[in-house]
């Protein structure tokens, strides 16, 4: 995006993976919930997250060592131009779907169309925003673009690219559970059992072991995916020896939970893995299409209900930082105090759209550690009287006598998310609030939260150190009226919508880190999410014969790295 890349056009291998990593083994992981299809890239459904991971590949690849910066797959060459307009890809003759028939231009055609217009949320704004999509050659495909965004020929390279032979008799849209897409990456389905398990296994044929992105990737000769009731039931699974890891997420359940035999035997090691990417934003996010909660003043009322430092020290010994911002951690964050030099001058012109706060500088709410909280309660009544609301016979009214109530919505088996709230409901009920808690199957969840029927419920959104055009995605005015959408809060505002842009048309490493920071701004100031804690580490806990290369991506863990770099060793180093 910005500059040439970091690695060489003759590098070996990506540079936090071993090209000598052993092949073999299996690797056994769980998820909480169930499945009812095995298609990744279609609305409907609840699929098994790793899958598009596993399966399939893009044009082009990620190097999770750098930000923005992508490296041929199933291209072996790309080209646009200075204003990227147009991006042309050439695809590499040996490129092959796991059944051995060739990637054609028609079969990357047919798949941009096709997520463009059929597909899951996340693929339409591209298709939206291409002008054309024609063959140029043989192997070569010209996309051309209807709207300046420097960001669209990387996106373009990112697009999962399917097999159009599958479905010339079968519609895409309407694909059953036994419709599994074909793909070219090095893992495909071998068997499953409907909401139980998935098994994945590594195609010894598979046509790009030798390429430099693949070198030490895709280790394992079969990875199986167990589904469980919920997280708890999951990790006695694993202390069991069921699984083979579990990442864990909360820094006291690390510090006391993992005292079992296997540990203490030395069998199963607990890694710890660093990483300079953004916190991202996980907590309890309110729906802002709804009333009480399209008025900013009762958000920020709940925000200082939430009495984080007791919570967290209730919850995970207070060993973990709390999020302060979507970007906190990193040096697209925004920073303490009031907005200065570009940051303010990027802000300026939405001074009527944003609240106050994001040009004065803003800190969440702090208690003093002791449940009762009183001062921050008494700044949330103060907030709730300034929004119309009224205390009577204990309970919250609006001018009308219609109380403040509403409802909580959580999967099955949130042990740690119903804990949490468990405690902010004393808060509320203190406020007179009547909040009630819906603890859904994973299926009905889902299909609440695709159509936005909820109140609050939990939340949690990655980001990286690349933000572009998903942000549309997350909280883009357009998506927040688009079922499935995920802007789960709602947002629509011209500011955001408007800094998004400029981050696309970003021209330099400076202007966008400004702009991501004024964007970073404007988000949590607009107190859409209560934030609980950052995952500033990674944990793993696993069995001792899973390893792992020593070089870490500053991107720490994620899908692509564990499992894709790490290989099974019989052995007691």
């Amino acid at each position: 995006m910005y500059g040439p890349p970091a690695l060489p056009h003759d590098f070996v291998s990506l540079p936090y993976a071993n090209p000598n990593a052993p092949k073999g083994g299996r690797l056994v992981t769980g998820n909480s919930g169930g499945f009812d299809s095995l298609n990744p890239f279609l609305r409907k459904g609840t699929v098994s997250w790793q899958l598009r991971f596993f399966t399939h590949e893009s044009l082009m690849g990620r190097n999770w060592d750098e930000p923005f910066s992508l490296y041929g797959l199933l291209a072996e060459s790309v080209e646009t131009d200075p204003d990227r307009t147009w991006v042309e890809f050439v695809l590499r003759p040996e490129a092959k779907f796991s059944d051995g028939t060739p990637v054609t231009v028609q079969d990357v055609i047919w798949s941009f169309e096709t997520l463009g217009t059929k597909g899951h949320p996340r693929y339409l704004g591209l298709w939206s925003k291409i002008q054309s999509i024609q063959a140029t050659g043989p192997r070569s495909v010209r996309i051309t673009f209807n709207t300046p965004d420097r960001e669209l020929a990387l996106i373009a390279g990112l697009r999962p690219i399917l097999q159009k032979a599958q479905w010339q008799d079968v519609e895409f849209s309407d694909a059953t559970l036994a419709d599994i897409p074909i793909g070219s990456a090095p893992y495909q389905v071998s068997s499953f059992e409907p909401g139980r398990h998935v098994t994945l296994t590594r195609n010894e044929d598979y046509w790009g072991k030798n390429l430099p992105l693949r070198r030490g990737v895709g280790n394992f000769d079969e990875v199986r995916i167990d589904f469980y009731g919920d997280a708890d039931v999951m990790f006695e699974a694993f202390k069991a020896g069921e699984l083979d890891f579990v990442r864990e997420f909360n820094a006291e359940n690390w510090a006391s939970r993992y005292g079992f035999p296997a540990v203490v035997a030395g069998d199963v090691v607990q890694s710890e893995i660093p990483h300079q990417k953004p916190s991202g934003m996980t907590g309890l996010v309110m729906n802002s299409r709804r009333a009480p909660f399209d008025d900013i003043r009762v958000r920020d009322a709940m925000l200082h209900a939430f009495n984080f430092e007791f919570i967290n020290d209730t919850m995970t010994g207070g060993r973990q930082p709390r999020i302060s911002s979507y970007f906190s951690g990193s040096y697209l964050a925004m920073q303490d105090g009031p907005a200065k030099g570009s940051v303010a001058d990027i802000l300026e012109p939405y001074v009527a759209d944003i609240p106050t706060e994001a040009l004065t500088g803003y800190t969440l709410p702090a208690s003093n550690g002791t449940a009762r909280n009183r001062k921050n309660l008494r700044k949330a009544m103060a907030l709730l009287t300034d929004a119309g609301w009224v205390v009577e016979n204990g309970q919250l009214q609006d001018q009308n006598g219609v109380p403040f109530a509403f409802e909580i919505l959580l999967r099955q088996g949130d042990s740690q998310n119903k804990a949490i709230i468990d405690i902010y409901r004393k808060s509320l009920e203190k406020l007179g609030i009547q909040v009630t808690v819906a603890a859904v199957d994973n299926a009905q969840y889902t299909q609440r939260i695709a159509g936005f029927d909820f109140d609050m419920t939990d939340y949690r959104r990655a980001l990286s150190l690349s933000p572009g055009n998903e942000q549309s995605l997350y909280w883009g005015s357009e998506s927040a009226a688009q079922d499935g959408s995920r802007n789960v809060m709602g947002i629509q505002s011209p500011a955001v919508d408007a800094l998004i842009q400029a981050l696309l048309t970003s021209t330099s490493q400076d202007q966008f880190q400004s702009t991501a920071r004024a964007l970073d701004r404007v988000l949590t100031t607009g107190r859409y999410v209560i934030p609980i804690w950052t995952y500033s580490v990674g944990r793993i806990a696993h069995i001792k014969q899973l390893k792992y290369p020593s070089n870490l991506p500053i991107y720490g863990d994620g899908v692509e790295w564990m499992p894709a770099v790490w290989w099974y060793e019989e052995t007691d180093k």
